[in-house]
């Protein structure tokens, strides 16, 4: 592509070319863009998003709750209910034109501009749940085809194989079956079991484990067989606990990505689901995906990894010879700490398995995004420098810890990770980055 085609297909907004945007928008019109937003308000929207709309006052207390808002010189534009005024109040205006700039421009907002992390909600005094409305315009952006590519890449791949990154099947065996063999040089023992029925726990992981990081399957199945565990995994679709298509919009898919995945866990008769350490499958197993199928609480029993591993650590299943002996800061993971409170869990188990925890300021609930989540690293390379310098207050945040003595960040999540590894290289902060499964094989006896 020559230079000046280039240009001319470069989004306006910020000099980013997007596919998914681009091409979208190219077979819209007024007409349609109305009609489906005016559809999806009928359909969906309801009184909880005119509440919500009408609610806010731009009083601005939220705007210091939002990192994109603090990094990019305090841009009211970027500010939460700066975004709300740009999208959702103008698609509830039915004088308002929804053109295909303005769905371009939304979409870039949404999809970019707001890691759906809930900061904002604690600091709104009405409790307006911005997330929420970023979401709905997401839903409108899927139903308008108007969607960054590489996330809806992402989708596409959990709808044709019911996991995000492409694995097949016997993909899926050969990786467990692989790090079984690894495993039993270290522990002659052990056993990764497949499709074993009625076992104690259901252990499932996000897609890029076994395509990336095939050594989180190794450590777990260490950490199971050491602490007695009764578990096992399927050999068939429903492993994959992630979720992009709930970031997308598109929540069909998201319902029948969470229908297989508790049916694989019920057709093996497991007393219940253990997860890996991921944020955002978190919560779309234990909150959205649920009711997105009708049901207020998930069928079986859930935990997130660090409930289990605090559960093994209280019960002395495991033994912790020699603490971990380099500072570490903790990493608060918007969905398992913000949204299920697990703050405290967690710094049970660093407490139990590391010598030196230095807090980042601020922590827990009021921590700031890893600027990952929400699906915003899924949307790839074109946004990628735009993502790390819309969190220069997370570098902030931890160069404050490094220079306290932390050397390590501990981080159970794996968006977290990505947007963690890409502000600590941007950044040149010299941290470590490790996952609290990590830490646990690292230490623990293995005899």
């Amino acid at each position: 592509m020559n230079p000046k085609s280039q240009k001319e297909e470069t989004n306006n907004k910020n000099g980013i070319y997007d596919a998914g945007i681009e091409k979208g928008a190219s077979r819209l019109t007024p007409e349609k863009i109305r009609k489906v937003f005016d559809a999806l308000v009928e359909a969906e929207g309801g009184a909880r998003l005119k509440a919500y709309t009408n609610a806010c006052v731009h009083c601005g207390l939220c705007s210091d709750a939002c990192h994109h808002f603090l990094s990019k010189d305090r841009d009211p534009r970027l500010s939460p209910a700066g975004k709300v005024k740009q999208t959702v109040s103008r698609i509830l205006n039915k004088k308002a034109k929804l053109d295909v700039d303005f769905v371009k421009q939304a979409c870039e907002t949404v999809f970019t501009e707001c890691n759906l992390c809930r900061r904002c909600v604690i600091y709104c005094p009405f409790g307006i749940d911005v997330a929420y409305l970023m979401l709905f315009v997401r839903r409108g952006c899927h139903q308008l085809g108007v969607v960054p590519q590489y996330i809806q890449d992402t989708a596409h791949s959990h709808a044709s194989t019911f996991n995000q990154m492409w694995v097949r099947d016997d993909e899926w065996i050969d990786t467990l079956q692989w790090q079984e063999e690894e495993a039993r040089d270290e522990i002659p023992d052990l056993r990764i079991p497949i499709d074993k029925k009625g076992s104690d726990i259901f252990y499932s992981l996000i897609g890029p484990e076994p395509k990336f990081r095939a050594q989180l399957i190794y450590q777990m199945a260490v950490i199971f067989h050491m602490a007695g565990a009764d578990w096992t995994v399927p050999s068939a679709p429903g492993w994959d606990n992630s979720d992009m298509c709930m970031f997308t919009g598109d929540m069909e898919m998201t319902a029948r990505l969470k229908k297989i995945h508790f049916e694989a866990a019920m057709d093996l008769k497991a007393k219940r689901i253990v997860m890996g350490e991921c944020g955002h499958a978190f919560r779309s197993v234990y909150d959205v995906g649920n009711r997105t199928l009708g049901w207020k609480m998930p069928p079986l029993p859930m935990v997130h990894a660090i409930e289990f591993y605090a559960e093994i650590l209280r019960e002395k299943r495991i033994e912790i010879p020699k603490k971990f002996d380099r500072p570490v800061a903790f990493h608060d993971p918007c969905n398992i700490v913000r949204g299920r409170g697990l703050g405290d869990e967690a710094r049970y188990v660093i407490n139990e398995t590391c010598s030196t925890f230095i807090e980042l300021t601020p922590n827990r609930e009021h921590n700031f995004c890893c600027g990952a989540g929400g699906g915003v690293i899924n949307c790839g390379p074109p946004f990628k420098n735009k993502r790390v310098e819309s969190n220069r207050v997370k570098a902030d945040q931890l160069a404050a810890a490094r220079d306290k003595g932390a050397e390590v960040l501990i981080a159970p999540c794996h968006n977290c990770h990505g947007g963690l590894e890409d502000i600590i290289h941007h950044y040149e902060l010299g941290l470590e980055l490790k996952f609290l499964g990590d830490i646990i094989y690292e230490c623990m006896k293995k005899e």
